[in-house]
């Protein structure tokens, strides 16, 4: 059994008060919630727009470098295909420079539906800007990219 000193309430409020990793989520969150609600007329959640638009090249990526740009593993980027590919989004195929690997193709209709949503995020982005306030939207972009 730990004989580890129980944290106190006052420890408990400096989290919560304090906590980078707790106001990231709960924005992450809010910011989730506001654009599915903004993006769901055209039946897309905010990580499907940003996964099809990830696929928005000249050339179709591969896995690893959507994987990479989204910040998620393999793994979690398979499924989340899954229900794009369903609904004829997005096609993935053998890579035929490398046939252990996959290149992610974002199909004429995908294509279509991106063009859709855009200007629902567009306006929607727009929105969450100017709820900063007098904020600096462009520092806190580099100050989260430096996290991550």
């Amino acid at each position: 059994m730990s004989s580890a000193k129980p944290v106190s309430f006052a420890t408990t409020m400096h989290v919560r008060d304090c906590c980078l990793c707790l106001h990231v989520q709960r924005a992450a969150r809010a910011l989730a919630r506001r654009f599915d609600e903004a993006l769901r007329p055209v039946g897309l959640t905010n990580g499907q727009f940003s996964l099809l638009m990830s696929l928005n090249r000249a050339e179709a990526p591969g896995m690893a470098a959507v994987a990479d740009l989204l910040a998620m593993d393999r793994t979690t980027l398979t499924a989340a295909l899954k229900p794009l590919e369903r609904r004829g989004l997005v096609k993935v195929t053998v890579d035929p420079r490398d046939r252990r690997g996959r290149k992610v193709h974002l199909t004429v209709q995908g294509k279509r539906l991106l063009a859709e949503a855009a200007p629902v995020w567009e306006r929607t982005h727009a929105e969450v800007e100017g709820a900063l306030g007098h904020g600096d939207p462009e520092r806190l972009r580099r100050d989260l990219r430096k996290l991550g």
